[in-house]
């Protein structure tokens, strides 16, 4: 294994353990316990199965005691996101899951998700849930985000003020969406975007055609890139 995917699996897996902006540190392990036990929830599964979730009634197996709102998120983001909806996440915002605490909470899932497939795909053990350590969530919300693109406000490159964090160093002033789709909480899309361009290619690399940085080449990339996205049904 390259040494700096290793440092930013380690990285990013002990971080899920701090508190961030919008969870603590303990709550933040209880999304990532969370998130494992979806995949074994009956409700989840039945859901999956059946031509409209919302045809499926009942209660998650939660593996925590996170806030129901919390839970359904979760669960919902892990076994069936590509028919999540704009009046889902109405629905679930509404139930008291904040737009800020839906975000980083979609950040750990994702980050979770990433180093558990990464283990698994490895041959590698799941590894133990992530030391929590003590600490306040910040609650900042940056003032300059605002509705637009998606279902929940973002930041855009040209609203960041010089008391948010710089989000937007690696990508550039324009900022592609998928930059954007994290940025209502900065701290939460700088560390998913940190281990995704150690997983995949930095900014410069991904245009660099002229060279390959790693044991496959850019077109081979984006073949298991475009493969993996229809799997898990990825309409971005």
């Amino acid at each position: 294994m390259r040494q700096e995917l290793r440092a930013a699996l380690e990285g990013a897996w002990t971080a899920l353990g701090a508190p961030c902006v919008w969870w603590s540190g303990p709550d933040r392990v209880k999304i990532v316990r969370e998130a494992r036990g979806a995949r074994l929830c009956p409700l989840c599964q039945a859901r999956k199965t059946a031509l409209s979730p919302t045809a499926i009634q009942g209660r998650h197996a939660a593996a925590t005691d996170l806030p129901e709102a919390a839970v359904e998120a979760v669960h919902r983001i892990v076994s069936d996101p590509g028919r999540l909806s704009e009046a889902w996440y109405r629905r679930t915002t509404a139930a008291g899951l904040s737009d800020e605490a839906y975000v980083e909470a979609l950040s750990v899932v994702a980050i979770a998700t990433a180093v558990d497939t990464f283990d698994r795909a490895s041959g590698r053990s799941a590894r133990a849930l992530p030391e929590a350590r003590g600490g306040n969530p910040g609650r900042r919300r940056p003032a300059g985000a605002k509705p637009g693109l998606g279902w929940m406000p973002m930041l855009a490159p040209e609203d960041v003020a010089p008391e948010d964090p710089p989000l937007y160093e690696q990508a550039g002033r324009i900022g592609g969406n998928v930059h954007r789709a994290l940025s209502l909480v900065p701290e939460a899309m700088m560390q998913f975007w940190d281990l995704f361009e150690t997983m995949y290619l930095p900014q410069a690399a991904m245009r660099d055609f002229a060279r390959e940085y790693r044991a496959i080449d850019h077109a081979q990339i984006e073949m298991l890139a475009a493969r993996v996205a229809v799997r898990n049904q990825c309409v971005y």
